[in-house]
């Protein structure tokens, strides 16, 4: 049973930082496709950052390039997502997902329905 596990969210002031961890494991094969999506109170879920386990390509939103970094050892490690600069528009709860088979990952965005599997979510709180 695949199992993907957040942690490292909460509360900043403007301009701190977080590194948020996805502790992913029970996959048959190791997925292709690893990405953060974070949901803000009243606001669609939203593609943060992904990474193809693979090739290691990584994409990122507008809204965070430059300021967050996602990052994976190698496969079945951890997933991290280091968030510098942070802003109080970046509060929302984030989401670890997988796709086994999303080959085009990195490559430009991802939806939420593009991924099979999905944690709990972490909480990120940025104060001005």
């Amino acid at each position: 049973q695949v199992q993907l596990v957040e942690s490292g969210g909460g509360s900043v002031q403007a301009g701190g930082s977080l590194r948020l961890s996805c502790a992913n494991s029970g996959y048959t094969y190791s997925p292709i496709c690893m990405g953060w999506f974070r949901q803000a109170p009243g606001k669609e879920r939203e593609g943060v950052a992904l990474i193809h386990t693979g090739a290691g390509t990584t994409y990122y939103a507008d809204s965070v390039t430059g300021r967050f970094t996602i990052s994976q050892d190698n496969a079945k490690h951890p997933v991290y997502l280091q968030m510098h600069s942070l802003k109080p528009e970046d509060t929302a709860m984030y989401y670890c997902s997988a796709d086994l088979a999303r080959w085009s990952c990195g490559s430009g965005p991802l939806k939420r329905t593009d991924f099979s599997y999905w944690g709990q979510g972490t909480q990120v709180t940025v104060s001005s």
